[in-house]
C-alpha cells in the first residue's frame, strides 16, 4: 500500500489514491455525502458552496438554504447518512469514525433505540466490511442535566464507541466533565472540537478537563511551542481537516496550513473530511491538496495515512 500511495501522489492519480486504504476520523454523518449523490437522489442541481465562508454562521446558512430543503425528515436524514457511508467506501476509507448528533433522534420520535437501529442498518447495507466507529455528538450548552440523562440512555444501548463535543470552542467544557468520565469508564474514544477558533491554551485545558484522546481540529496549537510539545509528549492526536480550515478562513491556503509544523514537532495528526457535503473534498483529495502545496512529502503523508489506520 505504501508504494502505491506514494506513487499515486507523485503522479497526481486520484483514482489510484482511492484504492489505497485510509481513515476518516473527523466526519459529521449528515454532512458526509458527496453532493452529487444528493443531486441524483433529489433529481435537481444544487448550488455549490462558495470558495470561502466568512464564519460558521455563513456556512450553516448555506447548508440550511441548499441541503435541508431537499433532505427533509427521516427520509432525508437516512439518505444523507447513506451517502456518507457510500462516499467513504468509494474513496477507499477502511476506518471510519463518524459522528451523529443526538438531536437527529427527532426523526425517530426521539426514540434512541430506533435511531441507533437505523444507523446500524444503513452501515450494514452500504459498507458492512468497513471498520466503523460510531460517535455520539453533543453541542456545548450550559443546561447539562438533560444531556446527562440522555447520555445514560445512550450508554445503555451499547452502540456508540466514541463521544464528541461541538459548538463554540472558545467556551469552557467544565460542565461536561462527568459525562466524559462515564464515557471513559465505558471504553469510549474521547474527542472534542477544540482549537479551531479558540486559542492554543484552550486545547490543553480541554484535554486536561475531559481527558481527551483526540482533538477535532486543534490547529491553534501552532500558536504555542509549549502546547505543541505538551500534545506530542502526551500523545494527543489531532484530527485535522485542511479544506475546512481554508474555507472557514482559519488559514489562508494549503501552503500556510499548520499541519506541517504540527507534524514536524512530533504531534500525531490525521487528515480528514469534516463535512464532505459542504467542502467537497474527499480524504484522497485532501492528501493531494497537501502534497501539491509542498508542505509535506509523499513519505510523510503516507506515515500520516498509516497512523490513521491504527486504533
Amino acid at each position: 500500500m505504501k508504494h502505491k500511495f506514494i506513487e499515486a501522489l507523485k503522479s497526481n492519480n486520484l483514482e489510484q489514491l482511492k484504492n489505497v486504504h485510509k481513515s476518516d476520523l473527523h466526519n459529521h454523518a449528515t454532512r458526509g455525502a458527496d453532493i452529487r449523490f444528493i443531486e441524483e437522489w433529489c433529481k435537481q442541481d444544487l448550488e455549490r458552496a462558495p470558495h470561502k465562508f466568512d464564519n460558521l454562521m455563513d456556512m450553516q446558512e448555506w447548508y440550511n438554504k441548499t441541503i435541508k430543503p431537499v433532505c427533509i425528515g427521516k427520509e432525508g436524514f437516512l439518505k444523507r447518512i447513506e451517502g456518507a457511508f457510500r462516499h467513504a467506501k468509494e474513496d477507499g476509507v477502511k476506518l471510519l469514525s463518524m459522528s451523529f448528533g443526538v438531536g437527529d433522534a427527532i426523526f425517530f420520535d426521539n426514540n434512541l433505540e430506533l435511531y441507533v437501529k437505523a444507523i446500524h442498518e444503513t452501515h450494514q447495507k452500504v459498507a458492512k466490511d468497513m471498520q466503523f466507529i460510531p460517535v455520539i455528538c453533543f453541542g456545548r450548552t450550559p443546561d447539562i442535566k438533560p444531556i446527562e440523562k440522555c447520555f445514560d440512555e445512550i450508554l445503555s444501548l451499547n452502540y456508540f464507541k466514541s463521544i464528541d463535543l461541538v459548538g463554540d470552542d472558545t467556551h469552557s467544557v467544565n460542565n461536561y466533565k462527568n459525562i466524559y468520565k462515564k464515557a471513559k469508564e465505558n471504553g469510549y474514544i474521547l474527542k472534542a472540537h477544540v482549537g479551531e477558533f479558540g486559542d492554543a491554551e484552550s486545547i490543553r485545558k480541554a484535554v486536561d478537563i475531559l481527558e481527551l484522546d483526540q482533538v477535532q481540529h486543534g490547529i491553534s496549537a501552532v500558536e504555542s511551542k509549549e502546547v505543541m510539545k505538551w500534545l506530542a509528549t502526551n500523545k494527543i492526536q489531532l484530527n485535522v481537516c485542511p479544506t475546512s480550515n481554508v474555507m472557514l478562513k482559519r488559514v489562508e491556503d494549503y501552503k500556510s496550513h499548520p499541519i506541517q509544523e504540527l507534524y514536524h514537532v512530533g504531534i500525531s495528526v490525521t487528515i480528514n473530511t469534516d463535512d464532505m457535503l459542504i467542502f467537497n473534498q474527499s480524504v484522497s483529495m485532501e492528501y493531494l491538496n497537501i502534497y501539491k502545496a509542498g508542505i509535506l512529502s509523499a513519505s510523510e503523508l503516507n506515515q500520516i495515512r498509516e497512523n490513521g489506520l491504527i486504533l
